[in-house]
């Protein structure tokens, strides 16, 4: 249900809109981006990350499923407040504390099914998606990944966890069905890539490099071993395989090419050639 809206918000609303906005061209409406709990990736928020992401967020657009498109954008944040609860206990046995933003939409015919699904509940589960400057364990402070402690484990009556700080950027917040975090939810991107993560990705790349070089191969032996092939058509078909059936194909077309044109070596002995022989072609 619409809410009155007062001449202070019409007026932060109006700060990211070209022309001056009534109160009844929008309809606002309050979300719970994201908190200090544990999700079920067990990491969380710490409480300066939320401050820090309450700022980050202010004037970022509303989409759907985390899919970047423009014309998947429904609302945008004009506010944020980080809403404290001291009778309430994380899984780390701090009070629980959660970030509350405030966005508009236009009331426009495209967005009355919208307007509709909110006010009756539907659409209600948010995630965010940002970007950490860093991820420590709950145990011992080190960087995530470079300690002995495991996520989900408890150690001496304390949950390992992932503890993440120091917001770098916030991209957008999204309707979802199944968030993250149990209350609203989280997509995360940390800034510096871990060096793991790095090395995986060499070595993804060099896997393609490998498959790609096997592609071509396999193709040129099938077109020696197999004139009348069409070689557009087996190269686009030679892209859909994969590492074992193009090394059965590289095997299957390298012995029909050595029985086409046999196994004589083109450079011969210079010396002890038969007489009359012309070997000029030959040198190198």
């Amino acid at each position: 249900m619409q809410v009155n809206i007062t001449q202070e918000e019409l007026a932060q609303i109006n700060r990211f809109a070209r022309t001056e906005l009534t109160e009844e061209q929008v309809y606002i409406f309050s979300v719970r981006l994201c908190d200090n709990e544990v999700d079920r990736d067990f990491e969380r928020f710490d409480t300066a990350a939320l401050t820090k992401l309450g700022e980050l967020f202010v004037g970022k657009s509303g989409i759907f499923d985390h899919q970047w498109s423009a014309q998947g954008q429904t609302a945008r944040i004009y506010r944020t407040e980080v809403i404290r609860e001291p009778a309430r206990r994380t899984a780390a046995q701090d009070s629980y504390q959660w970030l509350k933003a405030w966005a508009y939409l236009l009331r426009t015919e495209k967005n009355a099914d919208l307007i509709a699904e909110i006010d009756g509940g539907i659409k209600k589960e948010v995630s965010v998606g940002c970007s950490m400057g860093r991820s420590v364990c709950s145990i011992c402070g080190a960087e995530s990944g470079t300690c002995t402690h495991v996520r989900g484990q408890t150690y001496d009556g304390k949950l390992c966890f992932a503890e993440l700080k120091d917001p770098t950027d916030a991209y957008e917040w999204s309707f979802v069905a199944v968030p993250a975090q149990r209350n609203a939810g989280v997509v995360k991107h940390f800034g510096p890539e871990r060096d793991e993560l790095s090395q995986l990705r060499r070595q993804a790349e060099m896997g393609q490099r490998y498959l790609q070089a096997l592609r071509l191969e396999v193709v040129r032996l099938a077109m020696l071993a197999d004139d009348d092939l069409d070689g557009t058509i087996f190269s686009k078909a030679a892209q859909r395989l994969e590492e074992p059936e193009l090394l059965e194909l590289k095997r299957v077309y390298e012995a029909r090419t050595a029985r086409r044109f046999g196994a004589e070596p083109q450079l011969r002995r210079l010396n002890g050639a038969a007489a009359g022989e012309d070997e000029s072609a030959f040198l190198v």
